[in-house]
């Protein structure tokens, strides 16, 4: 079966990049590059030209890792943590792991379509059992999975509170986190501090909203409390390297730009 222009993208995208050689390689062994696997929803997912400038966190990612890490973006649209297991996404994933990768988990906001049973789970039954395969089969590869709870929606009460969405997933995952001894990085706590800080307004230029006519992908305009545009993806970007270095999954040498300005014109969409 032929691939679509697409999903030929997608998979080029989810391939880590290979370090270049260097004269110094031919004196010794080249230092091992590790790569930091996403898998996730599109909220982490790469986009392309026609979604512009809709933005995955996981794009922007590369940005704070340093020299000997690579990203692998496997999140794909509109999946939870049973889809991408069903699909074969998680047997495709793994078979690019090596020992030492690092497997960032991150669903939630399409397992609450409990509704559609392709999708949705259930808190504390089968949701924590899809991730417990996410964590056993990393284990299985010599790599370290580390559990992401789901960044949260642009959401605020009439008082300007920003409110959580997410219901029981992300106290299911931090239980599983603890019973499992698995890395926890609380993207939903951070995220939703973060969208408290900035307000209603603030938060706008952070997510997809956009007027009629500001992009030609988008019309009619478009307001979408979900996904990011380039500034929130840089910002959970940002939250989620700081995660990896405060739960000690990273150490200091292996991040960089934590504190610099990221400019957003260094996101890009490639064909869809």
């Amino acid at each position: 079966m032929s691939l679509t222009r697409r999903q030929t993208a997608a998979a080029l995208a989810a391939l880590p990049l290979a370090l270049a050689a260097t004269p110094a390689a031919a004196h010794g062994p080249a230092r091992r590059t590790r790569t930091v696997h996403i898998a996730g929803d599109s909220t982490a997912a790469q986009k392309y030209a026609d979604a512009a400038p809709e933005t995955g966190w996981g794009m922007a990612l590369p940005f704070f890792l340093g020299h000997g890490l690579t990203v692998a973006n496997h999140a794909m649209n509109g999946r939870s943590s049973k889809s991408f297991i069903d699909e074969g996404r998680l047997a495709a994933l793994l078979e690019r792991v090596r020992a030492g990768d690092l497997l960032l988990i991150q669903f939630g906001h399409n397992d609450e379509k409990t509704t559609d049973p392709a999708r949705g789970t259930d808190p504390y039954t089968t949701y924590q059992d899809c991730l417990r395969q996410y964590i056993a089969r990393a284990r299985a590869r010599h790599a370290r999975p580390v559990l992401l709870t789901p960044v949260e929606r642009r959401s605020f009460a009439a008082d300007g509170t920003a409110k959580p969405t997410h219901g029981e997933y992300p106290a299911a995952m931090r239980a599983l986190a603890a019973e499992e001894r698995v890395p926890l990085l609380d993207l939903q706590a951070r995220t939703l501090a973060r969208w408290q800080e900035l307000g209603p307004e603030g938060t706008e230029a952070y997510f997809n909203h956009l007027a009629p006519g500001e992009s030609p992908n988008y019309p009619d305009g478009r307001q979408d409390n979900t996904h990011f545009r380039p500034a929130g993806a840089i910002e959970v970007a940002r939250m989620t390297a700081r995660a990896l270095l405060g739960a000690r999954v990273l150490a200091p040498h292996e991040l960089r730009r934590l504190g610099a300005r990221i400019p957003e014109s260094r996101i890009g969409w490639p064909p869809a």
